[in-house]
Parts: structure tokens; sequence; C-alpha cells
């Protein structure tokens, strides 16, 4: 779209004709991505930021970079919500080439597949699954039935998906107004799934704001895990039953998750690191190869002679 039929939209005065092919965020749009800022905390990526017009408070302004357009509105978040559903693609597309499906490929009754998706060799589809439009799997990958993958997503080769799970649905993502009201952020991204990963039942692993959720090579994935738009799974990472990951967390490689931990959004974990069951993650983990446990989270040895403290207490009592 045109940068001045956005802005009429937003309602904030602009007469570029620029070409806005999409949103990013500051530091990875381009010079053709509209995108914010709303959070004080970001204004030196402002500062560093290539994208085409960005939507900043008015007290922001002159931090803009010169090649960059200024969007001046009260509620740039908002104003993200209400783009974000400018760009969004349509839920189903009636118009395309049909599915290519690859040689001693099993699709069995009741699975749906959508338009321009692609299905490698050798590969078995499951009754009741919904293949949606532009999804791509590679060669030797199975998926059990009832599996929901959503338009846009790619699951790679000698992966296992189980019953139940949805990749692709859209992340928790609502601004909202002054007034309280919650306006939806269209989620525009996708999911990315390596090679040589297993899915348990029934996990979600929800699409990108922008860009990819990324699931890299020889995870595994237990059964009601929750992974939250915009995480990022490193090679070999075990999450266990019942974790869940907010939002832009990144787990480095060969991170390991036990039952009902989980993380706070927008922190990295580190290589090798090992999340005890029910483990709360606040803050990034940098060191790598060590074990924490507890909430809030202590070193794992720590922990044991705290709750063994704690039991000497109670049989004092």
């Amino acid at each position: 779209m045109r940068l001045k039929e956005i802005a009429k939209v937003l309602g904030i005065e602009c007469e570029s004709e620029i070409e806005i092919t999409g949103l990013n965020t500051l530091l990875e749009s381009d010079k053709n991505q509209l995108t914010f800022l709303e959070n004080k905390k970001y204004v030196k990526d402002l500062e560093k930021t290539n994208a085409a017009a960005v939507l900043v408070k008015e007290e922001f302004k002159d931090l803009v970079p010169k090649d960059t357009i200024a969007l001046i509105c009260e509620e740039p978040y908002v104003k993200l919500a209400y783009t974000s559903k400018l760009f969004a693609p349509n839920i189903i597309e009636t118009l395309g080439n049909e599915p290519k499906i690859g040689q001693n490929t099993t699709i069995m009754p009741n699975a749906y597949l959508g338009k321009d998706s692609t299905i490698g060799d050798n590969c078995t589809i499951m009754a009741g699954c919904f293949i949606g439009d532009n999804v791509q799997i590679g060669n030797n990958t199975i998926i059990y039935p009832n599996v929901s993958i959503y338009r846009d997503c790619k699951v790679g080769s000698d992966c296992i998906i189980h019953s139940g799970t949805v990749i692709g649905s859209d992340g928790f993502g609502f601004a909202n107004t002054k007034a309280g009201k919650y306006i939806k952020i269209y989620q525009n991204g996708n999911v990315v799934i390596g090679n040589d990963v297993e899915i348990g039942s029934n996990c979600c692993i929800d699409r990108a704001v922008f860009q990819s959720t990324i699931i890299e090579n020889g995870c595994r994935i237990d059964n009601l895990v929750h992974i939250a738009h915009n995480c990022k799974l490193g090679v070999g990472c075990i999450l266990t039953g019942q974790v869940g990951l907010s939002g832009s967390t990144t787990l480095h490689q060969y991170v390991i998750m036990g039952g009902q931990s989980a993380t706070a959004g927008h922190l990295e974990i580190a290589p090798f690191t090992t999340i005890a069951a029910r483990g709360g993650v606040t803050k990034s983990i940098k060191e790598p190869k060590k074990q924490w446990a507890g909430f809030p989270l202590y070193d794992h040895k720590q922990w044991l002679r705290l709750q063994s403290k704690i039991s000497n207490l109670l049989k004092k009592g």
C-alpha cells in the first residue's frame, strides 16, 4: 500500500507515495516497511532503524532518522494494530495452484490441503488434518490425525507431529486503547520447523507477528506445550509436558525444560541449560551448562539446600 493510504486509514496526515510492503521491528525493517516505537526503552533502536516510516509519539520525533518518515500519533501501538489488519493475508485462498504431492506420499480421507501447498516424498498425512495454503512439508514426515498447520508455515523432513497439535495459530497480541478496548494485532508471520523434529499431542506453536517463530533441527517437544509468537528454539532443545514459553523467548541449543516450567517473554537462555520442573525463568540466563530450579529461579544445588532448610524448619516447628 502507499504510505499516504495507510496514513489516511489511521487518521494521520502524510502525502508520501512510497510503497509499503509490510510491517517489522525497528531494527529489522527495511526501506519499504513500516515500524513503530511505543516503549521508550527502545529509543536507541529508533535511531538505527532503516524503515520507510515509523509510528511514533511527538516526544520522540526528533530522534527519527532523516531518511525515515515520522508518523506522529498518541498511541503508536494501537495504530500498529490497525495497520496490521491491512497487511493480513486471506484466511483461505480460493485461487491458486493445486497442492503438489511427492512420490509414495499417503494422504488419508478427510485431510484438507490448501492452495500452493507442497508435500514431500514418503509422507503420511492422516485423516482430519488441515494443511493450509502455501504450507511446505519436507520428505518422510508423519502427521497424525487432526493436526492443523495454518497457512504459510514450513515443516522440514523426517518430522513427526502428533494428534491435535496446532502450528501457526495467532500469537496472543492485542493493543489496548486509552479507553481499555483491546485491538487485535494481526499475526502476519509464520512458523518454520526444521528437520528431525518431533512434536507431541495437543501442542500450540504460535505464528510470529512479523517474520517467523523458529524450531530448529532435532528438537523434541512433549504433549501440551505452548510456544508463543516469535520464539526461537535452537538445535536439539527438549521441552517436556506443559512447558510454556512467552513471546520472543530464545532458547539456544540443547536447552532442556522440565514439566510445567515456563519463561517470561523477550529473554534468552544459554546453551545446554537445564530448567527443572516448575522452574520459572524471569530473566535471561547467560552462563551455559548450568542447572536451575524453583521460582524465583535458583541454581539447582542452592534450591535443593533451600528446600532442605525449609523442611528442617517445619520439623522443628
